[in-house]
């Protein structure tokens, strides 16, 4: 394997400020499962493992300048990452329509289906909507000081996967929300809502950032993201975690 001499500002964003975000997502995701491993823990403390998973593969090849093995390792990173969207909509289909009707099978499905639009994202072709914008759809190498850079085409095709998954998660949420009675329980709903909201402000916000490719905006956006990557999922788990432990 070869390896490039990573600057400082880089080694802090990857190994330093993702580990903090890898060890508050595992322990967010054990303190789910300590009390109680029945499905719908299972299927929230997932939305936490994939991501960590995307995190330690990012670990791996953010030194490697073999460009093939690169872009692989960023394509897979980027499926673990992004598939919290697949658990999150299990979780509140779970609780709107029960476990005996969305079931293990169905589960498996809804993930999968995901999971498969994700990876479709190989097939995104070369092109670009605006002239000057680069036509690779990643690309990741020594031109790009082996940042992310995206075409417009494949920013569009990733955020529409993304919207796909949004909606319904956030039509279902909301649903959920007008049928609780108890004021608290409502409010910590909120924060559920919120917790969503906000993790896809941030998916978004980051992937456009590659796609815009400039350094101050990255640099301000990483400022940005860090905070929304910390809050959100601690929201998430603030409004139903600590209930479903119980």
């Amino acid at each position: 394997m070869v390896f490039y001499q990573m600057d400082l500002t880089r080694f802090l964003q990857v190994y330093i400020v993702q580990g903090i975000v890898a060890v508050i997502f595992l322990v967010l995701a054990y303190k789910i499962l300590s009390r109680d491993r029945k499905r719908l823990n299972l299927i929230l403390s997932l939305a936490y493992i994939f991501t960590v998973t995307g995190i330690f593969i990012n670990f791996i090849y953010a030194p490697l300048t073999i460009e093939s093995v690169v872009i692989i390792l960023y394509y897979l990173t980027l499926i673990f990452m992004f598939m919290f969207g697949a658990f999150l909509l299990v979780f509140v289909l779970m609780l709107i329509k029960s476990e005996k009707v969305i079931t293990t099978s169905k589960q498996i499905i809804i993930i999968l289906l995901y999971g498969l639009a994700l990876a479709c994202m190989v097939f995104v072709p070369e092109g670009t909507l605006i002239p000057g914008r680069t036509t690779i759809p990643v690309e990741i190498s020594a031109n790009t000081d082996w940042k992310p850079v995206w075409s417009d085409i494949f920013f569009i095709y990733f955020v529409s996967v993304l919207l796909l998954e949004l909606i319904p998660l956030l039509y279902y949420a909301l649903k959920i929300y007008q049928q609780f009675e108890d004021e608290l329980i409502k409010k910590k709903w909120k924060f559920f809502v919120y917790g969503i909201i906000l993790l896809y402000v941030f998916s978004i916000g980051t992937l456009f950032s590659n796609t815009l490719n400039i350094q101050t905006f990255r640099t301000v956006w990483s400022l940005i993201g860090l905070v929304l990557v910390i809050v959100s999922p601690y929201l998430i788990y603030y409004g139903v975690g600590k209930q479903i432990e119980k």
